[in-house]
This record gives structure tokens, sequence and C-alpha cells, in this order.
């Protein structure tokens, strides 16, 4: 990697104030990075974002002088027209939610109705819900800023010392605070905090677009256990939710409350322009590619490496920049390679560059954001950390390290440019992904259509039954808390009497067990499991039950801070891993093997040749071997085989079916049926993260030629959690806008057999083999040939019901 063009006067007085050197224009800045890719043009669309004019509102009259006074110290001198119709709902009464862009001033709009209750009544309480403790930290300051008297804002949390939570039981006002807090410290100690609750007027649920899958379904009851709390000391508080620009977020965030919730979707705050750029790494040549068959497996150049280049060079440029990638280790890569490049350049230029990211300590993080605020530094790379919380202003200039999983996510980690109003530059670098190629080329997948709607399933009878056994432990449940908890709260409250955790009496059902009941909102499978340095009996880390067996098999390499290990053990029963430090010049990679049977059908769609499925699956997965390859030319060196339990899984998947005869009419030989089907498996997998707000990490996959339980060639794509995500049901709901995406990410890659841009996945347990990238399309041809394609990209309603009986393949 080389920097070219560097300049150091530029460089050097690119801090704030009259010193700071202004940086070149978005699209000048955009030309001189295009220019270094010489004879191709990585750019494959520019969006222009134009500037937007904010409108102004008057104040409520309800806002009280004092607190108009406080916003007016700190530059506030009226709300944007967004801020004050929210405002004015809750303020009314009306629970609602506020979504609108980065940096459009969401906070202002629950802030406004909440302190002038506080200040209106002085025994009037407020809770806020953080997903992370920096956006607490970050809103406790604005808050304490005001200087207003008597709301006495406090954090409670799991930092928050012991002395000082009694006094924020007793006295506290303004509580931050986060859904795991609320869920195993405050709610259980309901009766101290009886006092607060009752004086309970507004709950704040910021950044409520996080809340998804199956964490999400756990904090939706979390909320339901707290508004049941209230009820029972007769309050009612008003629920103001605060989400990025998020499809149909009325809807999502009355399935989060339980409540009916207004949207305030228009965003009338000012905006900088912004220049968006999609960037696609080049081709490396065959020559460069170190696998044996480098004609058929020609790769892209890594998305790190490309980052740090672009980050190397506007740092060299004078801009002020913040590069977003999605590993802990990435960013700590991108940062290393950009600060060598610019050391090369000019000695000591590196040192404006740095890396930023959780586990970091809370020092480390404050002083790097101060750094980056007042120009000591220009470049940082971080993981998404950064994308919540921190208000960093003055930047110019944000690099996304691949697809950040959703829209939403997208502009929010844009948004983090320009805050000033100044003109900025985006760029998203594609890796060598489906879904990234997929957007790379279809532009108009990302610019001028609504960002995802959130995925979550209350329902969830495996999320459902543990909250109504912690609301159970809190106060017996009556009849009148199970339409409080929804669908299927009657039947798992029969499930946990029968299991004997909850008894039923004349009065309600009462929890039986002394200890509460153990749950983890954020849905792991079981205790992490510990990484421990055997020589030494230190603790590198951990990692969660669900990934153990992949990623702490014995004989894996596990990579802690840049140094690499060797797993000698893995004990299951104690949940620990043994290593010793260890450099091979090999990595490992499990092989698994995958069996999966329908257990019921709830919904399906008969269209001829192809039937379409939504239901219950049981899935038994099983690390069987793992593959050492050599790191410089991918050679597999061996197959070693490993001794690890079987893992079941029961949860929701959506499949469908093709007939053997429509296949071979699209010219789909019996024998390629296989690598047909697991190609567009793959593709598929990679694709569904466009439809639902959801990784290709929390979804699985199988294929099968002919499975026994539909007696036909069939692709199953299933949520990876028990009980399901929504994810699965997301997918059947749009099965012919996800499945149009999948085939046209196939056809276009550029690859003449298949690659890890369209059919190929990093996470196949059998090697990715058997692969047929034409096939594939065919299959998927066949596929939306026959499924019908509403305007709304759905598949619409069921024609079938559910049941034990699973419908058969439908012949033509």
């Amino acid at each position: 990697m080389k920097v070219q063009d560097v300049n150091p006067a530029a460089t050097a007085s690119a801090g704030p104030g009259p010193g700071r050197r202004q940086p070149a224009a978005p699209g000048e800045l955009l030309g001189r990075l295009r220019a270094r890719h010489h004879g191709t043009d990585p750019v494959t669309h520019v969006e222009r974002v134009p500037a937007r004019p904010g409108e102004p509102a008057p104040w409520p009259r309800w806002t009280p002088e004092p607190l108009r006074a406080a916003f007016a110290g700190r530059g506030v001198a009226a709300p944007w027209r967004h801020q004050a119709e929210a405002a004015e709902l809750a303020y009314a009464g009306n629970h609602v939610v506020v979504a609108t862009g980065t940096a459009s001033g969401k906070s202002l709009a629950y802030q406004l109705p909440a302190l002038a209750t506080l200040l209106a009544d002085p025994r009037a309480t407020v809770l806020y819900l953080a997903p992370t403790k920096a956006l607490a930290a970050d809103q406790l300051r604005a808050v304490a800023d005001l200087g207003l008297d008597g709301v006495r804002p406090a954090t409670y949390d799991g930092d928050t010392p012991r002395a000082e939570r009694e006094w924020i039981r007793r006295h506290a006002r303004f509580v931050l605070t986060n859904p795991d807090m609320l869920h195993h410290g405050i709610l259980p100690g309901h009766a101290q905090w009886s006092g607060f609750l009752r004086r309970l007027a507004y709950v704040v649920i910021d950044e409520c677009h996080t809340y998804r899958g199956v964490f999400g379904s756990h904090v939706a009851h979390v909320l339901r256990r707290l508004r049941r709390q209230c009820a029972r000391f007769r309050g009612t508080p008003v629920f103001v939710l605060a989400s990025a620009t998020s499809g149909d977020p009325a809807t999502a965030a009355g399935r989060l409350t339980g409540l009916p919730v207004v949207a305030v979707t228009e965003d009338t705050s000012p905006r900088g322009g912004v220049t968006f750029a999609l960037w696609e790494p080049p081709l490396l040549p065959a020559a460069a590619t170190p696998a044996p068959d480098a004609d058929l497996l020609q790769v892209r150049r890594s998305a790190l490496r490309e980052t740090a280049d672009l980050l190397a060079d506007t740092v060299a440029e004078g801009v002020r920049t913040l590069a977003f990638v999605r590993s802990r280790r990435g960013a700590e890569v991108v940062a290393a390679n950009a600060r060598r490049a610019l050391d090369e350049a000019v000695p000591g230029l590196g040192d404006r560059v740095a890396a930023y990211r959780a586990g970091y300590l809370r020092e480390e993080r404050r002083e790097l954001e101060r750094a980056l605020l007042h120009g000591e530094l220009l470049g940082l790379a971080s993981t998404n950390a950064l994308e919540l919380g921190v208000d960093l202003v003055g930047l110019d200039a944000v690099l996304i390290c691949g697809w950040p999983g959703t829209r939403a996510s997208l502009w929010q980690q844009a948004g983090r440019a320009g805050r000033s109003g100044d003109e900025a530059l985006a760029v998203l670098v594609a890796r060598d992904d489906p879904l990234d190629t997929y957007l790379v080329h279809h532009p108009e997948a990302l610019f001028g259509r609504p960002v995802e709607a959130t995925v979550l399933d209350p329902a969830n009878p495996y999320v459902l039954a543990p909250q109504l056994a912690c609301a159970a432990a809190e106060a017996p449940l009556t009849p009148a808390d199970l339409e409080l908890f929804g669908d299927g709260a009657k039947e798992a409250v029969d499930s946990l009497v029968t299991a004997g955790a909850l008894r039923q009496r004349p009065t309600g059902w009462y929890w039986r067990h002394r200890e509460r009941p153990e749950v983890d909102l954020r849905g792991s499978d079981g205790a992490p499991v510990c990484v421990v340095e055997a020589s030494t009996g230190r603790l590198l880390g951990t990692v969660d039950a669900g990934s153990s067996h992949v990623l702490v098999h014995p004989g894996a390499v596990y990579l802690h801070q840049g140094v690499s290990y060797v797993v000698d053990a893995l004990d299951l029963a104690d949940g620990c891993a043994l290593v010793h430090a260890e450099e091979p010049d090999w990595s490992t990679h499990a092989r698994d093997v995958t069996s999966l049977s329908v257990v019921s059908v709830r919904s399906y769609l008969d269209a001829g040749p192809v039937g379409l499925f939504l239901g219950e699956v049981d899935v038994t997965n099983q690390v069987v071997s793992y593959q050492r390859r050599r790191i410089a030319s991918g050679e597999v060196i061996d197959t070693r085989p490993l001794d690890l339990p079987a893992r079941e899984l029961r949860t929701v998947a959506v499949w469908f079916t093709v007939s053997p005869r429509s296949l071979a009419l699209a010219g789909v030989e019996a024998a390629d049926i296989p690598g047909a089907l697991h190609a567009a498996e793959h593709a598929a997998i990679g694709l569904l993260p466009l439809m639902a707000t959801c990784d290709r990490w929390d979804i699985g996959g199988l294929s099968t030629a002919v499975h026994p339980d539909t007696e036909a060639p069939t692709v199953f794509v299933y949520d990876g959690h028990p009980g399901g995500a929504g994810f699965a049901e997301r997918a059947y709901r749009t099965a012919a806008a996800w499945l149009r995406a999948t085939r046209d990410a196939i056809a276009e890659c550029g690859c003449e057999a298949g690659c890890p841009s369209c059919v190929q996945s990093p996470k196949c347990g059998n090697g990715n083999n058997p692969l047929s990238k034409p096939d594939a399309v065919r299959v998927l041809d066949v596929v939306l040939g026959h499924l019908p394609a509403p305007a709304d990209g759905s598949v619409g309603g069921p024609t079938g019901g559910s049941g034990a009986s699973v419908p058969r393949q439908p012949m033509p």
C-alpha cells in the first residue's frame, strides 16, 4: 500500500479552529481517490444527497421558560417542526415514535415533554432506556448540562457504585439505564422502586430500531413487565421512542411496547449535502490468486485492505475520517495498515490514526473521541461502537467497510459525517459477499427507498415462557396479565405449570422456586465458554456457547488481539477452552453435517410445480471435522476428525420445493440438482438481510435433491435461534422480492463458476461443494416464474393451514 500526494501542510493544519485547512469538496476528493486505481474504476455508483434547509417551529405553549432558556443556552433557538410535533403528541398523552435521520435532533423531541413535566410536577419521574452504556452516558451529560433545578438525572447500570444506588432509587427523577438492568435489577426489586414507578410519567426508549430478533422479543416482554408493575401502582406512563428511519416504525414500536403508537417520520432538520459512493474493490489478477484453481476461484481485493488504503489517502489529504469496520479484529487491521502506509510516506503521520472498539477501557475511548474532535487524530477505524451515542461533530468523510447489515445502520453510519452542516463524503466498500456485490450494482436497493422494518416476534414460545416466569417471580400472574403478554401466553403458562415452575391457584399463577429465573435477554445458547491460556491461567476472552464448536474446537486456531493461539482442549461441561500461544502457517475451518425435519406447516402457497412453505422445523447440527489450510496458498493440508456432541434446535423455517420435471424442462440435469440447490441456498441466505433486519450469521440453511418430508428438491432457510426470531417469517412474506434479488446477484456476478461474491459461503460446513452457479439461476427462474409477485413484493396471504401433516410437492 502506498500513499500518494501527501500534503504535510494540510495534515498539520487539520485541527479545529481558524487554522484548519478546508478539506477538498467531496466530489473533488472522490475523484482523487478514484484516480489512484490506475486502469480500473472501483466506483459503481455515485449518489448525490442534496442539502436541505431546516423548518423551525414555535416552542409548544406549555414549555416552561427555564427550559426554553436552558435550550437557548445550548444554541437551540427553536425546535424543528418534527421535534415540536412529537413533543406535542407525547405531552398530550399519546405514545409516539420519532423515526428520522441521523443528527435530526430526536433527543430534543423526548427531552422537551419529559423535562417540561418534571419542572411542572415536582413528584414526576422519567425512565430512559438505551441499548448501550455509552449512549446513556451521552444523554446524561446532555440533560445535566441543561442545569435545570430539581431534575436530578442519574445513570443506573452495572457500573453504578452500590453506595449510589439507594440514593438514585429514592431521589433521582430522570433515571438512565438499559434493558438488561431493567430486567435484572429494577423489576426484580420493584418494591424498592415503588415510589419511582408510582410517579413514572414517561418511558423513553432510544434507538429502538436496535431491538430486533430474539433480543428485541425479550425486550418487548421486559417492557410489558414494566407496564404491569406501573399498573399495580396505578401508573400509566407515556412511551416515547426514538428510532433511525425504518420501515413502518409505528407497527414495530407497537409490537415492542404492546401499545398503539403514533409515528412522526418527516425529518425537518437541516442537513448538509452528502456525496455517497459505492466502491467495489478490483479483482485480483489470476496469477495473484493463491488457490491452485485460480482461474475458477478468482477473488477480489480484501475490503479491509481497500478501506485501509482509503483511510490513509483521506488522512493524507487532511480529511477527518471515520472508518466503520464490522469486527474488532478488522478495526485493528485497518488502523494498523493505514498507520504503516502513512509512516512510509511521512514518518510520524501514522500517529494520527487509531482504532476504536468495545473492549477498550472507558478512559481510552473518551480520550480517542476527544482527540478526534480536536483534530489530534485525523482517522479512526471503529466497530459500530461509534454508530450510536457519541456526538461527533466536524467529520468530513465516513468509510463503511462492508454492508453493515441494514439500511438503517448504513445511514446511521454515513450520517456521522457532516453533522455540522458541511458537505460530506460517504463510501461503502463492498466485501466479497453476495449481498455486498448485489448492492453496489443495484443502487436502487439502497437509495430512494425506505429502510427495513424491524423484525421481532414476542410470541416466540422460547422467549415468552421465560419472560412469564420472570413476571410471576415478581408478582403472581392473573388472567388479565396473560392478555397483556399477548398471543401464546396461556399456552406458555400451561407449559410452565406442567414443568413445575408455576403453581395455579384461584388467585393466579405463582412462581414455585426460591431463586429467580435465569433469563438472558441476548438469547445466547448457554453460558459463554472461557478461553484460557493453559500455561498461565490467564483469561483471554469468551466465546458464546453456540459458536464454541466452530471457533474453539480442539486444534482450532484462535486469534486474540493479533496473537495466534491453538486450542488444546475444549471442556463443554466446565465451559472452558485451554489454548497455547503458537503462530502456525495454517488456518482451521470446521466442517459440519446438518439434518432437518419438518414439525408443522403454518402457511403454504401452492404455485403448481413450486411450493412455498413456512413452519416449525427441528435442526440437528454436528461439527464432525476440521480442515487445516496453508495461509499462504490456501492448500488443504489435511482433514482431522472431531468428537463433539450434536446440537439440536427447534425453530422456524421458510422453504421452497420444485418438481423434478420442471427442473428438467429448465435444463437442470438430475446429477446437477444438488449443486444447483446448494448454490441457490447460499445466495438466498446472503441476500435475506436485504429484506429483514438480520445478519447471515443469524440464519442457516439446508438444501437437498429429495427431502423425506417434502419428497421433492427443497431449499430450507431457518432462523438460528430457538423458536425463531421472525426472519424466516419475513422471508416468506417477501419471497418474490427476496428470491428475485438472489437470482440477480448470482446471474450478474462476473465470475464463471461461482465465487464468494455470489454462491460461495464463508460458513458452509461442506466446503462449498457441490455448487453449480448456472443451474442455481435456472432453479430460481423456475421458482420466480410461478410465484405471484404483487406490487408490495409479498407472496400474498397463506393458502393453507398448520398441523403435523406436511403438504407434499404439487406436481405440474
